[in-house]
């Protein structure tokens, strides 16, 4: 392993998710030492699976990492075959070929693991620090730490800037604006899987909206199915076989939905209470600590753009911090281009799941009215604004990955 040269500025990254890994990669690229800080014991291993839109995407090829996930992914048309009601009656057509080549959109689908492990083999051994738990970050003027604590005790990690991806819960961010209402429930839960043994190589994928819920599938592959479960639910409802439950609401649907739930391995079902910031913070970035990710905009799953911006934080917060050797000014230009477009999708989303779960009667009607009348046009512009997005670029080498020569 090549030694690190320790006069190089050193980003110290809260949280070894999606948009920690991200942040640290492209922080790495440009010239950064970087160590990311994970309380978990161990790398993430577990998960289902992920979509990600043409902007993510362009965000993995500005870190170095697009070919590796492509490589393990599969390839989707946004929306697949379109729009269903559960009883298969279609509500909008598939987006047009032309228009979705025209703007280069696509969604990468891969396991959540997957996309985890093609990160982290882009940094440098010894970059990830596991069982680490951020306790408190400082800003020293001059620098910033954050304080560990560890099975072997508590240490401070000093660093020139410290990245906040701790997630939903952030702490850090509760600690920048203790006055900022926590996270809230947005009224809906949402079950994941994997189907197995089923012909994934033809699956289109699509959405099938219902009364207050919905079922997504995408194709994971030659035998694998992803799909996802959407209801409304009180917060900490949970059931004895999450899988049976599923099956209860969504196994009389149209096909194939049934039978992607049964080809999914019961106790392999996950289930969780989707959160939003219902209120978001002032900013992005105080001083030399930047908040990244869902700890500064966690957002609803209607839109699929949870780790879609977090990878948008990744690589503007790189790039704004590789043009300015002050870092103060430089995360101060990241908040200036990441909060408006990233507030703008949480409230999009936010909305678009109060419309599609909908429950009251005339409301439902109304809904699949509109869908029907919307023109492709119309839907095709909303899905570009969000997709059709250019990532900065980024100066230096793309990253070696393990196991390629240095």
């Amino acid at each position: 392993m090549r030694a690190e040269p320790t006069s190089r500025r050193h980003a110290v990254v809260v949280g070894g998710g999606i948009g920690g890994l991200a942040a640290a990669v492209g922080l790495h690229r440009t010239g950064w030492r970087v160590t990311v800080l994970e309380r978990a014991p161990a790398p993430r291993e577990s998960g289902a699976g992920i979509s990600l839109l043409t902007n993510a995407q362009r965000c993995l090829d500005r870190l170095g990492v697009g070919p590796a996930v492509r490589a393990g992914a599969a390839t989707m048309a946004p929306g697949g075959e379109g729009l269903r009601l559960s009883s298969g009656r279609r509500l909008q057509p598939p987006a047009d070929p032309a228009f979705l080549r025209a703007h280069g959109l696509s969604l990468a689908v891969l396991t959540r693991p997957a996309l985890h492990s093609a990160l982290r083999e882009a940094l440098p051994d010894g970059a990830l620090r596991t069982g680490t738990e951020v306790t408190r970050v400082l800003d020293l003027g001059d620098g910033a730490a954050a304080v560990c604590r560890t099975p072997g005790g508590e240490h401070v990690e000093r660093g020139d800037v410290v990245i906040a991806a701790d997630g939903t819960h952030s702490r850090i961010r509760a600690v920048l604006w203790p006055h900022l209402p926590p996270p809230v429930h947005s009224g809906h839960s949402v079950w994941r899987g994997i189907a197995e043994g089923v012909d994934g190589a033809t699956e289109p994928g699509g959405s099938t909206w219902g009364r207050g819920l919905e079922f997504g599938r995408m194709p994971l592959g030659a035998d694998r199915v992803y799909w996802f479960a959407v209801a409304n639910t009180p917060e900490g409802l949970r059931h004895p076989d999450e899988h049976a439950e599923v099956r209860r609401r969504f196994g009389h649907w149209h096909d194939p939905i049934p039978a992607l739930i049964d080809a999914t391995p019961a106790g392999r079902v996950l289930r969780h209470d989707v959160l939003e910031l219902a209120v978001p913070p002032p900013s992005y970035a105080s001083g030399r600590i930047a908040l990244l990710g869902d700890a500064a905009h966690a957002m609803t799953s209607d839109l699929g753009q949870g780790a879609c911006q977090a990878l948008e934080d990744a690589v503007v917060l790189a790039a704004a911090l590789a043009g300015d050797e002050d870092v103060p000014r430089a995360l101060a230009r990241y908040d200036e281009q990441r909060r408006p477009r990233a507030g703008a999708i949480a409230e999009a989303s936010r909305r678009m799941g109060e419309f599609k779960l909908t429950e009251h009667r005339w409301r439902l009607l109304r809904r699949n009215a509109r869908m029907w009348r919307t023109t492709p046009r119309e839907s095709q512009r909303g899905l570009a604004g969000v997709g059709d997005w250019q990532p900065p670029a980024l100066p230096g080498p793309a990253p070696t990955l393990r196991g390629e020569p240095r």
